[in-house]
């Protein structure tokens, strides 16, 4: 079974002006990273031209499935009868992008296959992260 899950999917961009645009988009998951997903986004999506990853909580994303969910940088709430919008925001500003709630649904519960909810911590190795960590200072 894989380690880590990979899953293009396609967003909306809500913008208004330009007007909103479907841009590219892949959610990732990993079993080192158990608590967290990542949204990545790739150069021609963002406008500096930069691929643009964001890291939140995998509970926050299940959540936000259901209801408005979040504080701080990343909110999630559901968004009509199959979308789902997921507010970034920075220094620089915020974006708001909408995703099908299937693709999210579909996601989670490959995370799900890797990672069981609740059992998170098993997969943590806090000893090579503290050494990590310890090396670098």
């Amino acid at each position: 079974m894989p380690t880590v899950i990979e899953q293009a999917v396609q967003a909306r961009l809500i913008a208004t002006a330009p007007q909103s645009r479907v841009i590219p988009a892949t959610l990732r998951y990993g079993h080192t990273d158990p608590f967290a997903v990542h949204v990545v986004f790739p150069p021609a999506a963002s406008l500096d031209g930069v691929e643009v990853a964001w890291t939140f909580g995998r509970d926050l994303l299940a959540e936000g499935l259901r209801r408005a969910s979040g504080a701080g940088d990343v909110h999630v709430w559901p968004c009509g009868i199959d979308g789902v919008v997921v507010e970034f925001h920075t220094a620089d500003g915020m974006a708001l992008v909408q995703f099908e709630a299937r693709d999210l649904r579909l996601f989670l519960a490959r995370t799900y296959a890797v990672v069981e909810k609740g059992d998170e911590a098993r997969h943590l190795d806090v000893d090579a992260d503290l050494a990590a960590l310890l090396r670098e200072a």
